[in-house]
């Protein structure tokens, strides 16, 4: 037992004199070693990666075992290869373990606080994800400890008994090794076959992204998700095929009379939680928003967002393009641009920070002339906090009529940040709970939550009116398009939702809704509808983001540009187009599966918004 002792722990090299076996058991030590510690790191990822979705889902992953083995390499080929390199077993451990926890925490902080998985395109914000992160309320629970302190004892233990360093030959070998096979799996990783076919959805539901997501682990789905960093075009795609059906169409000008101003305003986490019976309202805080929407044409957007990712819904709304998760690094045709190269200016406000989202940038490469953020405007009027609606409505209303005043129209776009997550759960800021709200029932914490967001609510929507009220009657033509964004958080894990009872199974059309929906509105003050000739009153239709300015434009009687005018067809047959890979229909059907002159239009669809997504046509 000694001498196995000595060849085997605290050896750097086995002795010269020990036979080829044992200097072969040696090594075999020693890379098993870390294999089976790389090995214990992506168990790990698994077992953090459901987060309070359950066990089961955990369980669920041994099911498949393509699915442990895509989920389990990585950290054994990056450990191997960087033991290959460095000649340490526990620096190899160390330098997986670091990112392999990072990746495996950060989600479980994301689905705690949005229900949203981190992807690849993550990275690319990686800073601003960690300034929201000082929003919430971070935790370390058991799982997560536990994570740690193994990871911790993994090193050591390499570092103990554990520290074989081969020379040159057996080092390029060991790093040679799983960078060949590293290469012969990224077709496996990026395969959609492969992905689907892996999917463990026993205790999950398959049309909700964050849970499809889940069901193929943590480090597997990461992976898949890097060739959806960067736009791909869609199977089938041929860029001449595109341009063919764009130059069908020519950019129609804006009727002569017909250049109305145009002020949008989308609303963080507004939502119309009235809709819910489950919520007992002790006093009316939707009554100005409802009187808004008597006036209005008005319908429910399906986001592909909840409870955070406000760009996907603002950019797919200025773009026209399905999902606004796009990279934006330079000029991309936008609506803005459309409207600017028909003599608009283009402006908007949001007040927080300009380096959120990197709107200081992309709204520049969208085609807004000026934009006002925290840093080059409202800091001077808050003292460098946050503005809240109270400061952002009177200065946004006061803005839109200094500008309006110019001879060219106006196209302004600003975002709100009031409605923001995550809401106390200890004091209300708007009053009273017991005043806003009963539900006795909730726990204080779930109860507070909901009464401070249905407070901020109230609170918008009067400054909605007030906004409106100052153009109601003014001698310029507006037409106001107001929506919120996606659904509020309401809780770590959804928690008020669960506890009030509102299903977010996404195992029905009412569901889907659920979770899914905010409203929109477009209104139109005296001289609009005149100019206009259209009341601007009723139901409109329900629509995926990309599609609402197409809806806008209709009102107006604006044929748009090139690209609206070639989704037309689509956008009236498929009104909505989810990235859960759900429709709604015209007919109000909820499909996975579309008739074949459908598919042929969405198909037509994804050829052409690619095609804008990567072709400046301004």
């Amino acid at each position: 037992m000694r001498r196995i002792f000595r060849c085997f722990l605290f050896q750097l090299r086995p002795a010269p004199e020990l036979s080829r076996g044992r200097r072969a058991a040696f090594w075999a030590w020693n890379w098993g070693m870390v294999l089976l510690a790389a090995l214990g790191l992506g168990l790990i990822s698994l077992v953090l990666a459901p987060a309070n979705y359950g066990w089961n889902v955990f369980r669920d992953y041994f099911s498949s075992p393509a699915l442990l083995a895509l989920n389990l390499l990585p950290p054994m080929l990056l450990s191997t290869l960087l033991y290959g390199l460095l000649g340490r077993p526990w620096l190899a451990q160390l330098i997986t373990a670091l990112p392999v926890l990072a990746l495996s925490i950060g989600n479980y902080y994301k689905l705690a606080f949005r229900d949203d998985p981190v992807v690849a395109s993550d990275l690319l914000v990686l800073g601003e994800a960690g300034q929201m992160a000082g929003r919430y309320q971070l935790f370390l629970n058991t799982k997560m400890a536990c994570a740690l302190a193994l990871a911790t004892a993994s090193v050591g233990f390499l570092a103990l008994l554990v520290r074989g360093r081969p020379r040159w030959k057996g080092r390029l070998a060991g790093a040679l090794a799983p960078l060949v096979i590293g290469a012969a799996l990224i077709p496996a990783y990026a395969s959609d076959r492969i992905y689907s076919d892996t999917a463990q959805l026993d205790h999950l539901q398959q049309w909700a992204a964050t849970q499809q997501y889940l069901s193929h682990g943590l480090l597997y789905p990461f992976l898949h998700s890097v060739k959806d960093a960067l736009p791909n075009p869609p199977d089938g795609y041929s860029q001449r095929e595109a341009a063919q059906m764009l130059e069908q169409y020519q950019n129609a000008d804006i009727p002569e009379g017909k250049q109305v101003n145009i002020v949008g305003v989308m609303l963080e986490s507004f939502s119309d939680l009235s809709v819910f019976g489950q919520i007992e309202f002790r006093q009316d805080v939707y009554a100005e928003f409802h009187q808004l929407q008597a006036e209005s044409y008005t319908g429910a957007l399906l986001t592909n967002i909840f409870a955070g990712g406000t760009i996907d819904t603002e950019r797919a709304f200025l773009t026209g393009l399905s999902s606004g998760q796009f990279n934006f690094r330079s000029n991309t045709s936008s609506y803005v641009w459309y409207l600017k190269s028909q003599g608009y200016q283009t402006s908007g406000d949001h007040p927080s920070n300009q380096w959120f989202y990197n709107r200081s940038n992309v709204n520049s490469y969208l085609g807004f002339d000026s934009y006002r953020f925290l840093e080059t405007y409202y800091a001077q009027l808050t003292g460098g906090a946050v503005a809240d609606d109270g400061v952002f409505f009177p200065v946004l209303t006061a803005s839109i009529l200094e500008q309006m005043e110019s001879d060219a129209p106006l196209f302004s776009f600003s975002v709100s940040y009031q409605g923001h997550g995550p809401y106390d759960d200890q004091v209300c800021s708007w009053g009273d709970v017991d005043e806003l709200i009963g539900n006795e029932d909730l726990e204080r914490a779930d109860r507070t939550i909901l009464a401070n967001y249905l407070g901020s609510v109230q609170n918008t929507s009067a400054h909605l009116l007030e906004l409106a009220d100052a153009l109601r009657d003014y001698e310029e033509p507006v037409v106001l398009v107001i929506f919120g964004d996606h659904k509020p958080w309401l809780g770590n894990s959804n928690s008020v939702y669960e506890a009030l009872g509102i299903d977010l199974s996404l195992t029905s059309k009412e569901s889907f809704y659920n979770y899914w929906s905010t409203p929109y509105l477009i209104w139109a003050n005296h001289a609009a509808k005149e100019a206009l000739g259209n009341d601007f009153v009723g139901e409109g239709p329900d629509i995926s983001p990309c599609f609402l300015m197409s809806v806008l434009f209709q009102q107006c009687g604006w044929a748009g540009d090139a690209y609206m005018q070639a989704v037309y067809d689509c956008w009236q047959a498929l009104p909505v187009v989810h990235t859960s890979g759900l429709y709604l229909t015209d007919d109000g059907t909820l499909a996975s599966q579309l008739s074949q002159e459908d598919q042929a239009l969405a198909q037509r669809f994804s050829y052409l918004e690619y095609y804008r997504s990567t072709h400046f046509a301004y």
